[in-house]
């Protein structure tokens, strides 16, 4: 099961959403930066690295992005080059069999859908400081009929909720102490027969004013340590903290 927490913040005077929109894509130039506002939503920024489809109406990719480390010391020199990760960090078992989840539950997913899809890694990818293990997806469709089947499927992933899904959620929906709003779910520019790019809400933050909303999650599985579970949340959500104070 993924948990997750909200970690409130507050300046002395009002920062400009459109400057820290600005802030967050000379950090994060690798993420998918957004800033949505909206009379329902209110104003929200993100930095994201996960990808939960991507098509241009023929071809379609999503990820299963899971396990998370913090890059320290001589790890910061790690980057991303597929088949050549010089200084890649070695994971835990504990890493290893939450990604695999991940990757299980969207290769049965996709099976209801198509039959032309294919799977690469999982390999390290680095987001700022911290580093994920990603696998990628490809795939083909027939038409674009049932994409929002198909989406519904997918999400949420046992990356931002857990399996079984309903048994997860449902804890989630009554044991979560602050509601989740608008973090975990999903956003981006979406038209199904041309360019669809939608990310997962994650590394993100509601901006109320003087007040900023900072949200993040973990994934649990009976090897986790609390500890160690909640030092990846604080490193999760230094994305936005950084942004705050830069």
């Amino acid at each position: 099961i993924v948990l997750s927490r909200c970690s409130k913040m507050e300046s002395e005077e009002a920062l400009s959403p459109e400057d820290l929109f600005m802030r967050a894509c000379q950090l994060y130039p690798r993420m998918f930066v957004a800033l949505v506002s909206t009379p329902k939503t209110g104003i929200w920024l993100m930095a994201t690295p996960e990808m939960l489809l991507d098509g241009d109406g023929i071809t379609w990719h999503t990820m299963a992005l899971a396990g998370t480390m913090k890059l320290t010391g001589g790890q910061l020199r790690f980057d991303n080059p597929i088949g050549n990760q010089i200084d890649m960090p070695s994971w835990s078992d504990k890493n290893v069999q939450e990604q695999r989840y991940v990757a299980s539950y969207i290769t049965e997913c996709l099976e209801q859908f198509t039959d032309d899809f294919s799977e690469e890694g999982p390999y390290t990818m680095r987001a700022a400081d911290l580093v994920h293990l990603h696998s990628d997806f490809t795939f083909r469709l027939q038409d674009t009929h049932h994409i929002g089947d198909m989406l519904q499927t997918l999400h949420p992933t046992p990356a931002v909720c857990g399996i079984p899904k309903n048994k997860a959620r449902d804890f989630i929906l009554h044991n979560e102490l602050a509601p989740r709003s608008y973090y975990s779910g999903f956003s981006g520019p979406f038209f199904p027969d041309h360019h669809t790019h939608l990310y997962v809400s994650l590394r993100c933050m509601q901006i109320k004013g003087l007040e900023y909303d900072l949200y993040a999650g973990g994934g649990l599985l009976k090897e986790s340590r609390a500890e160690s579970e909640w030092e990846e949340t604080e490193a999760k959500l230094a994305t936005m903290r950084n942004v705050l104070k830069w």
